[in-house]
């Protein structure tokens, strides 16, 4: 089989959630198909959509609204699938800050990790009685974590299953109550119904798929197998990646692995509904023209796309209630043996 070469850029630096990327490369399913696969990540993050879009990158992983951001702004890229749905985002804080209502950032320092997290919360002030300049914006990066335990920031926008879980673990390091990290999710503050504009997609060159639109179905092949396995043996895919990748061999990574394998997607497919609510989403933030449409494709699925869920706010509050289980250690999907009760993203 003739080989085709493929390059891969990730959204960030190896984390939990890239798992079915690295596992598809480990276990050989990329090379199954007939794809060499190069996998890189970024310098800065935010620089992404305009690498891919370009073309000096072929693919990429990246959250949906930087996706329809960069479309928007003329780079020309497109979604092919799904790496992780709706992890919850928010604004992150330590109860010690005092903040316990989204008004309360008045006279705060707010970080962000790039210009559309920053138009997110400005566009929330106007709800809450506030104005944009009733807090100072200070843009973090990925370093929101690190800015909150140094006092740099008082609150800033995370994950539930990334920087919720670095700052829960530095506060049992310092003998403090993880119970006192929270989050003011902005689904709820700004009334969308998702917290799918986080959702980690699988992003191409649309001219690179235009010409090439084999290569990328077969990497959605590759991938879709590894999210299979995923779901199927967590712990040995866990296993796996760590010796793949020895950094994530860490107790904080393994957290986040655990926070993350609720939100991975199971049929690596683009979700209509979410792809709609957070299109209207960038139209009100004007992020987007209103004549903009969505870029995604699930043509290159040779399955077909689980149903959507029937009632999307059920399912997150179980969601919620699921993770706060796994948070308190009540439960734990690298202790689930095969047969056991399914979990909720396994059911």
């Amino acid at each position: 089989m003739s080989t085709d070469k493929l390059t891969f850029l990730f959204n960030w630096k190896n984390v939990a959630y890239h798992l079915p990327v690295y596992l598809a490369q480990s276990r050989g399913y990329f090379k199954e198909q007939g794809l060499q696969v190069a996998l890189l990540s970024p310098q800065d993050p935010s620089d992404v959509t305009e690498i891919i879009g370009s073309g000096k990158i072929d693919m990429g992983a990246k959250a949906m609204i930087h996706t329809i951001a960069g479309k928007a702004n003329g780079f020309p890229i497109k979604s092919v699938g799904t790496m992780m749905d709706e992890p919850f985002t928010g604004l992150i804080y330590l109860k010690e800050s005092g903040i316990s209502r989204f008004e309360d950032i008045k006279g705060r320092k707010i970080g962000y990790v790039g210009h559309f997290g920053l138009i997110q919360l400005n566009e929330l002030t106007q709800y809450f009685g506030l104005t944009p300049n009733d807090f100072t914006a200070v843009r973090c990066g990925m370093n929101i974590t690190q800015a909150i335990k140094e006092g740099t920031i008082d609150a800033g926008i995370g994950l539930e299953n990334v920087q919720m879980v670095e700052l829960e673990e530095w506060m049992k390091s310092q003998g403090k109550n993880p119970d006192d990290v929270k989050m003011l999710r902005i689904d709820e503050l700004a009334e969308l119904g998702c917290c799918c504009f986080c959702s980690i997609l699988y992003i191409v060159n649309e001219k690179y798929l235009e010409k090439n639109p084999e290569k990328i179905r077969k990497f959605i092949v590759a991938v879709k197998k590894a999210a299979d396995a995923l779901i199927e043996n967590p712990k040995q895919a866990w296993e796996e990646y760590k010796q793949f990748c020895p950094e994530m061999d860490t107790p904080i990574q393994e957290k986040i692995f655990e926070r993350s394998f609720i939100y991975m997607s199971k049929d690596v497919a683009n979700v209509p509904r979410d792809w709609t609510k957070v299109t209207n989403y960038c139209k009100r933030l004007g992020i987007v023209s209103n004549d903009f449409k969505p870029n995604y494709t699930n043509d290159f699925l040779s399955w077909s796309p689980d149903a959507e869920v029937a009632d999307p706010d059920a399912k997150q509050k179980e969601v919620a209630a699921y993770q706060r289980q796994v948070a308190t250690g009540q439960t734990s999907v690298l202790a689930r043996v095969k047969d056991a009760q399914p979990i909720l993203a396994a059911a």
